[in-house]
């Protein structure tokens, strides 16, 4: 891979022909490992409420969580984008029934200013009717599903208490890009029981399927989650933090091996501190400043640039 790894701005550039915006909303989704369906509490590492911007919980209406959204945005570094793509991040967007997600799909995408819908889910919690429906909805306009594949290994997965296996995961991927739907995925790196060569593998794993964007989050302990009580009985049975360089050469050795013409959304993830469990998890650097990911990023690149 080159050391200039496909960023998601570049490729939203060749997707749009210019800047847009990811503007979060909230569609008041559920999710199957909460409500009972597969199992209840979430996956071990989930707190939804950390990533979900705070217009999204005052706003009500998608119409109105967008238009929040815009303002938000327009203080902020992104002062560029005039259109935006609509995100469903919280919990499982495509796990409503089928009138219901097309009626809020459809609010979103009838936004003057937004140029598309991204859907992040499961991949349990898709159906030939959803995708089809999808695929409708993308002949209007840009909409990509992104999906939370965490980690390529079944053992990993029921770990986690996930509630469905890897093939699962491979499946909906395959099945999704078949209708022509650009295809996201989500994973994490540091899951107990993973050893760096194992986590090095899911480059070539991922490789051999059709995505078309991914984002790269570290383990972190977020207060609510399983993985908090699990940590706070017994601190030895969650993997310790990554110190920043470890992470940062984890990573570009991850990105040479992946395929190049995947854009990297995000190389580590971010939370407001007040979810983190452990502070340890939260990078500094010797003098205490606070280490962006927009610095991971840059490391990132240097290291790979390195490699040649």
């Amino acid at each position: 891979m080159s050391t200039a790894y496909l960023s998601y701005a570049d490729y939203c550039r060749q997707r749009f022909g210019g800047t847009v915006q990811k503007i979060s909303v909230d569609g008041g989704f559920s999710c199957p490992n909460r409500d009972g369906s597969i199992g209840h509490g979430g996956c071990t590492f989930c707190n939804g409420e950390a990533f979900v911007p705070s217009y999204c919980r005052t706003a009500g209406s998608i119409t109105r969580q967008i238009d929040e959204g815009i303002r938000f945005h327009a203080h902020r570094r992104q002062r560029g984008a005039t259109r935006y793509v609509a995100y469903f991040q919280s919990y499982s967007g495509t796990y409503a029934p089928l009138q219901v997600l097309r009626s809020r799909y459809r609010e979103a995408l009838d936004h003057p200013k937004v140029a598309g819908i991204v859907v992040s889910t499961r991949p349990d919690c898709v159906s030939e009717a959803v995708l089809d429906l999808l695929s409708s909805l993308g002949r209007e306009k840009y909409v990509a599903v992104e999906y939370g594949i965490e980690s390529c290994y079944d053992s990993t997965l029921s770990l986690i208490r996930r509630g469905h296996d890897f093939e699962c995961t491979r499946r909906a991927i395959m099945d999704t890009a078949a209708r022509g739907i650009d295809v996201g995925g989500h994973l994490i790196l540091g899951l107990p029981g993973e050893s760096r060569e194992q986590m090095l593998a899911e480059a070539d794993i991922l490789s051999a399927l059709p995505l078309s964007t991914l984002k790269l989050h570290q383990l972190q302990l977020l207060h609510g989650s399983e993985l908090e009580r699990q940590w706070r009985h017994n601190p030895a049975s969650i993997p310790p933090p990554f110190a920043v360089e470890d992470y940062v050469t984890l990573v570009a050795d991850f990105l040479w091996r992946l395929r190049s013409d995947i854009a990297i959304e995000r190389v580590a993830a971010a939370v407001p501190p007040r979810y983190l469990a452990d502070p340890a998890r939260s990078w500094h650097t010797p003098d205490g400043l606070h280490v962006t990911h927009e610095e991971i990023a840059q490391r990132v690149r240097q290291k790979l640039a390195d490699l040649q």
